[in-house]
């Protein structure tokens, strides 16, 4: 099935948060599954899969981290710990006594500090890309591709968007079309934070301390094209006791590339 062919009009909404408001999306009347994208998209991130995860029994309720999609921006730089605080304020807002949680990339260090704060409410946790870090990785990080994130600035003519569209379109390496490329554009541009919030967020983030504490049943999800394949092995051999799964190849737009895929190995999980 090609990416976007399962696609719905999701349900949309605002509940109030600790920054403001947050927006969400929700498909589905079953089982609550909150999804928690990664840096520089926003809920859109999921809309190949909702309607797939309607199918098969979920309510999917897709949160925008606050300075992302329609979501209100945090007066300061925010921490893992403070975007989870929100996802939790908008879960409390929604009523979801019991749920389970997926996030992706960044998404999948606050799904992990949503678990840690909920452990009696997180029924089962998916962590598709999860980052322990090195000190020399995080040091290089922030001497190097930080400073260019913080260069991602609007430009006369509406350069940026040409310059990130590069950016994504090398990522893709033609496996999307360009429509979709063209989104990923559009929510990273268009959103309310400064483009160097999420990853600011997600490398001072310490997933090598918090993987450690989860006690609910977790599965540890990546594929083999992934930018960060490495680190989900890390987190693999830190917590051998967590289920584990890997799609072939894709990259770090795997839920568009294998919606399918994605959201059968998802579902074998969750049910």
């Amino acid at each position: 099935m090609a990416a976007g062919s399962a696609e719905v009009s999701p349900r949309r909404g605002y509940v109030d948060g600790p920054f403001g408001q947050i927006h969400y999306r929700r498909t589905g009347t079953g089982r609550p599954l909150v999804l928690v994208h990664q840096a520089a998209m926003d809920s859109r991130q999921f809309a190949a899969v909702y309607g797939l995860l309607a199918e098969a029994g979920f309510d999917a309720i897709g949160i925008d981290l606050p300075g992302f999609g329609n979501s209100d921006c945090p007066p300061f730089p925010p921490r893992v710990e403070d975007l989870a605080a929100s996802i939790v304020a908008a879960i409390d807002a929604l009523g979801l006594e019991s749920f389970a949680i997926a996030g992706h990339h960044t998404g999948a260090m606050v799904a992990t500090e949503v678990a840690l704060a909920l452990p009696e409410r997180v029924q089962r946790l998916v962590l598709n890309g999860p980052m322990p870090l090195t000190d020399a990785e995080r040091s290089a990080f922030f001497a190097d591709k930080h400073l260019r994130e913080k260069e991602i600035v609007p430009k006369p003519g509406g350069q940026h968007f040409a310059e990130f569209a590069a950016i994504r379109e090398r990522l893709v390496a033609g496996s999307l079309p360009v429509e979709t490329v063209n989104s990923y554009v559009l929510q990273a541009m268009g959103a309310p934070s400064p483009f160097w919030y999420g990853h600011n967020a997600g490398f001072q983030y310490r997933h090598e301390d918090s993987l450690p504490r989860l006690a609910c049943p977790t599965l540890i999800l990546t594929n083999t094209g992934d930018q960060i394949y490495e680190h989900a092995q890390r987190a693999r051999a830190l917590r051998p006791d967590m289920a584990y799964a890997e799609l072939e190849g894709g990259g770090v737009d795997i839920i568009d590339q294998q919606p399918e895929a994605w959201t059968k190995t998802l579902t074998e999980f969750l049910t």
